[in-house]
């Protein structure tokens, strides 16, 4: 709409993690807000009222004047009508660019320190994906790329960091990987889990490999199920990178590009490979490569403790038949272009499509 204001993704990013104080208005029709939504976030369900060009649409909210207001829907089109109203009753109000769909690819990031070595959590809080870049005596390690490559050149160059080695735990099916881009861009290593179809040239990561940098070793653990190349990667013997297989609260799902007694066979798979992770030591952190929650701006880690996760989550204290049972009974819905982003993933090149329109929405991939 013409006249009003539009904040850009990055700008409001900025704003999060800084602090600034600012309302953030989510009018989506509830269902969208269910799936995902923008931390501490106000929702207000007037999605028909604004369509529908009702001038009272906005009656009953009340904010604050003094702060800053940014309206959100799917597309940033419908959050115009909104800030154009809320204009009109006097508040400093901007409507969020893009929408819910540009905003899948905002992120923040949170590190872990320990003697030996750092590990940098990059989250995108737009849709939960959690990558990481483990750095020991200047050399870095990354993990599940999952943004755009500058990102990770931008820590690289600030920690003034040598990019050893591009990690993946399998291949992704709700999000680009970037891992292929930033090999090429730092003339360092790509190593897939294998068995692995891409249509590239890549390292294979098997149960024996073992990464070196700086003053550490990561060790791989093929930990089948989710997909059947599936790989969590042990660092340094204190931290647990486990991709799709286990996540804080949850356990991955079996049953994407499978049919019923292929998501059987991979639900076994998962049952034995979890069991591998559970025989760790309980001190072990664990950090996933999804979270269902939208991620704050709280330079907090996702983590938890193999302990807490053999306390916490139920069905990790089923036998094999109930779990199995239990698993495919709490299929989540599939995600959505699943297929196309695993194909993209697959040819390792996306020059030809915009990486917004296909990775929109939530990620689907825990099972609790």
């Amino acid at each position: 709409m013409e006249g009003v204001k539009e904040i850009s993704t990055n700008t409001l990013r900025t704003w999060l993690e800084t602090g600034k104080e600012v309302s953030i208005l989510d009018i989506r029709p509830i269902q969208e807000r269910t799936e995902w939504f923008i931390p501490r976030s106000i929702y207000f369900n007037v999605y028909d009222k604004l369509k529908a060009n009702n001038p009272d649409a906005l009656l009953g909210l009340h904010l604050d004047k003094t702060v800053p207001v940014v309206t959100i829907c799917a597309g940033g089109k419908t959050s115009s009508i909104a800030a154009a109203l809320l204009q009109e009753q006097g508040f400093e109000a901007y409507s969020l660019q893009g929408g819910m769909k540009a905003w899948s690819l905002s992120w923040n990031t949170a590190t872990l320190s320990f003697p030996e070595f750092d590990i940098i959590q990059f989250r995108r809080t737009g849709k939960g994906c959690l990558s990481y870049m483990v750095v020991s005596n200047s050399e870095a390690i990354i993990v599940d790329a999952s943004l755009p490559i500058e990102s990770y050149q931008s820590a690289l160059k600030k920690g003034n960091l040598q990019l050893k080695h591009l990690i993946e735990t399998h291949i992704h099916a709700d999000h680009l990987s970037r891992s292929k881009q930033l090999s090429e861009s730092n003339k360092a290593t790509l190593h897939l889990p294998a068995p692995n179809k891409v249509n590239f040239d890549f390292v294979p990561v098997t149960g024996s490999t073992v990464f070196q940098i700086g003053n550490i070793n990561i060790k791989a653990i093929q930990t089948p199920g989710h997909t059947v190349e599936s790989t969590s990667y042990l660092i340094d013997e204190k931290v647990l990178l486990t991709g799709d297989t286990l996540f804080i609260n949850g356990v991955g799902r079996p049953d994407l590009k499978a049919n019923n007694d292929e998501a059987i066979q991979k639900s076994k798979m998962l049952y034995q490979s979890l069991q591998k992770l559970l025989a760790l030591d309980e001190n072990i952190i664990v950090l996933p490569a999804h979270t269902s929650q939208p991620v704050e701006f709280d330079n907090i880690p996702i983590q938890t403790t193999i302990g807490s996760i053999k306390q916490n989550v139920a069905m990790l204290k089923l036998n094999e038949e109930e779990f199995i049972n239990t698993i495919l009974q709490r299929i989540p819905p599939t995600p959505a272009n699943y297929l196309s982003i695993v194909e993209k993933n697959i040819k390792g090149d996306f020059s030809d499509i915009n990486p917004v329109d296909l990775e929109a929405g939530a990620n689907r991939c825990a099972i609790s």
